[in-house]
C-alpha cells in the first residue's frame, strides 16, 4: 500500500506528521512525501523542512492521499499541476485524506461536491462556498473520502483510518506505541471551549475573513 503525504510551501507541519506518526506505520506499506518539485518543503514556522524525496507526477496513484492544511493553501487554490494531480490520483485512490485547510484543496480539485466534510474551525464557511457540506466534527467520513478538522486531528484521523484499514488491534497498538494520551492543560480546543475574546481575535485576523 503506497501513501503519499503531499507537501507544498507553507504546509503546517503536524497536519501531515500526525497522519504520517499513524498511518505511516501500517504494516506493508510505503510512506512517501510528494510535491512538484523534489528538495526540502519548508512549513509555515519557516525554520523546519521536510523533504519530498518524489514529485507528483513520479506517484500517480497512490493507494491513499493525504493532504494538510496550512498558510500555503491560500496560494494553492488555483495551482493546476496540484489539482490535475489530486483529481488523477484520486481516481484510482482507495482513500482520499485532508488534515485542516487541505480539505479546501480537495473541495478546489472537485472531489468534495455535495459531500460532508471539515476542516479548520474557520474555514468551515470557506468550505461551504466550495459546495461542501461543513460539519464540526473532528474527523468525517463520506465514501473514500476521509477529513480532518485542525492540525491536531490529523493524529486522530490517522488512527480512525488506520483502524479501518488494518483493525483496531492494530490502530490501538499504535495509539499505545505512540502514547497518545491527550490530557491538555487547558479545555480550549475549540472555539465552543475557548474564551470568547480569543475566538473573537482569530475570527477577525483569519485569512479567511474577506472569503
Amino acid at each position: 500500500m503506497q501513501i503519499a503525504i503531499v507537501l507544498f510551501d507553507r504546509f503546517t507541519a503536524l497536519d501531515a506528521v500526525g497522519p504520517y506518526e499513524t498511518l505511516g506505520r501500517l504494516p506493508d506499506s510505503e510512506l512517501v512525501f510528494v510535491a512538484e518539485e523534489t528538495g526540502p518543503v519548508r512549513t509555515d514556522q519557516a525554520s523546519l523542512a521536510i523533504t519530498a524525496d518524489k514529485t507528483l507526477t513520479e506517484v500517480p496513484s497512490p493507494d491513499i492521499v493525504i493532504v494538510p492544511g496550512g498558510p500555503g493553501q491560500t496560494a494553492q487554490m488555483e495551482n493546476q499541476a496540484l489539482l490535475s494531480w489530486l483529481r488523477t490520483a484520486d481516481a484510482t485512490s482507495t482513500w482520499t485524506t485532508s488534515v485542516c485547510t487541505g480539505s479546501l484543496l480537495l473541495a478546489a480539485a472537485g472531489l468534495l461536491n455535495g459531500r460532508r466534510a471539515t476542516s479548520h474551525w474557520l474555514a468551515l464557511d470557506e468550505l461551504k462556498r466550495l459546495g461542501v457540506e461543513p460539519t464540526g466534527e473532528r474527523v468525517v467520513f463520506d465514501g473514500k473520502y476521509v477529513t480532518a478538522a485542525g492540525v491536531s486531528s490529523g493524529i486522530d484521523m490517522g488512527l480512525t483510518l488506520l483502524g479501518r484499514i488494518a483493525g483496531d488491534d492494530q490502530a490501538q497498538a499504535i495509539q499505545l506505541a505512540t502514547e497518545y494520551d491527550p490530557q491538555p492543560p487547558y479545555d480550549a480546543g475549540s472555539p465552543e471551549k475557548a474564551p470568547a475574546y480569543l475566538v473573537e481575535w482569530f475570527r477577525r485576523n483569519s485569512r479567511f475573513v474577506l472569503s
